[in-house]
Order: C-alpha cells, then sequence, then structure tokens
C-alpha cells in the first residue's frame, strides 16, 4: 500500500520503526474489538493487536464501552446485563460482542496481544484465563501483555501473574512522570497522544519501560511520535502506519 498526502505525493517512511498496534483490531472493515476485526489486523501483519475486556457475570467478554448504546445497541450498564444477553445483541454485519477466549483462540500467539483490563474485578480473571490458555496451547506468556488505567488491577496481576507482561496507561502527564511503570515492574508505559513530551518519554525509558502512544491516526503525529522516540503507536489505520514503517 503506498501512503500518499492530500496533494497525491508519497509519504516518506518514518524516521524509525514504531511497533503497529492495532487498536482494538483492524476496523476498516468489521466492527471494532469483534472477531473480523481482529482477523483484519492478523492479515495486515501488524506487531500486536488491543483489545478491552469486561468481567461480566463470571465471563470476559471484549467491547469498549461501560454503556450501551454507542458502539453495542440497547442502553444502560454493560455490567448490570447477564453475558448470554450481551451476546445476543447484534453489532454491525450481525456479529456478537466475542468472549476473551474466543479471541485468544483466532489469535493463538501469532503477534502480541494487548488485554485492557476495563471496570473491576478483571485482573484474577484474566489471570487464570491466560495462564489456563497458555497451557492447554502449549503456548508462552510472552505472547501477552495487560494495560489499564486502574494501577491497583495492574499491581494485582503483578502478584497473581508476574510473568505477564503490564502496560500502564496514563491520561495524563504525572507530576513524576512515568515512575508508576517502574513501581509495577511494568514493560509499557502507555500515554495519551494528547499528554505526552520529550521528557515523559525520556523518562519512561530511562527507567527501562517501551513508549507505546494512544491513538495514533494521522500521518503527521505518527510522524511525530517516532522524532520524540516513542516505540510503538496504538492505531486505529494500522494499514497507513505500516506503509510507512521504516
Amino acid at each position: 500500500m503506498t501512503v500518499t498526502d492530500r496533494k497525491g505525493a508519497m509519504l516518506e517512511k518514518l524516521p524509525h520503526r514504531l511497533t503497529c498496534i492495532a487498536h482494538r483490531g483492524a476496523h476498516d472493515r468489521a466492527p471494532e474489538n469483534t472477531l473480523p476485526a481482529i482477523a483484519r489486523a492478523l492479515e495486515l501483519g501488524v506487531d500486536a493487536i488491543e483489545i478491552d475486556v469486561w468481567h461480566i457475570g463470571g465471563e470476559l467478554l471484549v467491547t469498549h464501552d461501560r454503556r450501551l448504546g454507542k458502539r453495542v445497541p440497547g442502553e444502560g450498564l454493560l455490567s448490570a446485563k447477564s453475558p448470554a444477553a450481551l451476546r445476543s445483541l447484534k453489532l454491525p454485519g450481525g456479529l456478537q460482542i466475542p468472549t476473551l477466549q474466543e479471541v485468544l483462540q483466532l489469535v493463538d500467539g501469532r503477534v502480541l496481544l494487548n488485554v485492557e483490563l476495563k471496570g473491576d474485578n478483571c485482573a484474577a480473571a484474566t489471570a487464570a484465563a491466560l495462564e489456563a490458555f497458555v497451557h492447554d496451547s502449549a503456548g508462552t506468556l510472552e505472547s501477552y501483555i495487560a494495560s489499564s488505567f486502574d494501577h491497583q488491577q495492574l499491581f494485582a496481576l503483578q502478584r497473581r501473574l508476574p510473568a505477564l507482561k503490564r502496560g500502564v496507561l496514563s491520561a495524563n502527564i504525572p507530576l513524576d512522570y512515568a515512575a508508576a511503570g517502574e513501581a509495577l515492574q511494568a514493560y509499557s508505559f502507555n500515554p495519551a497522544i494528547d499528554c505526552i513530551n520529550r521528557q515523559l518519554v525520556a523518562d519512561a525509558q530511562r527507567r527501562g519501560l517501551k513508549v507505546w502512544v494512544y491513538t495514533v491516526n494521522a500521518v503527521d503525529d505518527m510522524r511525530a511520535m517516532a522524532a520524540l522516540g516513542a516505540d510503538g503507536i496504538f492505531t486505529d489505520r494500522p494499514q497507513t502506519l505500516l506503509a510507512i514503517n521504516p
């Protein structure tokens, strides 16, 4: 795929390679966080795929919002519904909300899978699901990373499954920069594109953390993140990043 600007000129490659993380899969042909979107990301050849997981009624379901009505039809809180009721709701194309188990089976260690913990009480259930799948498939935990804005859940994961990589999500520039990532012995520090500067990047990397920025879709933003020295980006346009990665 050739990427061009608005005048049709071919864009230059980035100054250094960014890890390409397909944000909720590659949803140019299917809704985000669905099995076809994840399969599309695998087809494109991304480095990693990010999904969102909620622990609802004893089941780990892959969807983003805490309320129905935006991406999933219906109304009310996700947590007020049963897994069966949620799975019966039809997404565009007649698709349904997948389970984490279905995603694990589809990806099967082919790329890094970033599981973002949403809502309460996800840590223990996610750890148990990953342990069981890795055991049954003769895989390795190296193929997985769990991330969250809830650093308490990441701490619970650190105690429950220390071998699982952790990603510390941040929606601000903390006073102590990326210190939370070091405290949690994390693999990556994941700042928002609106809350990042060179000092934050440098501090995270000095602490031995990868810097993965979310959510980066415009080519000029991709170029800016590479110039800042970021290691990777979460993007809704993985095909665009792949085309300009060196």
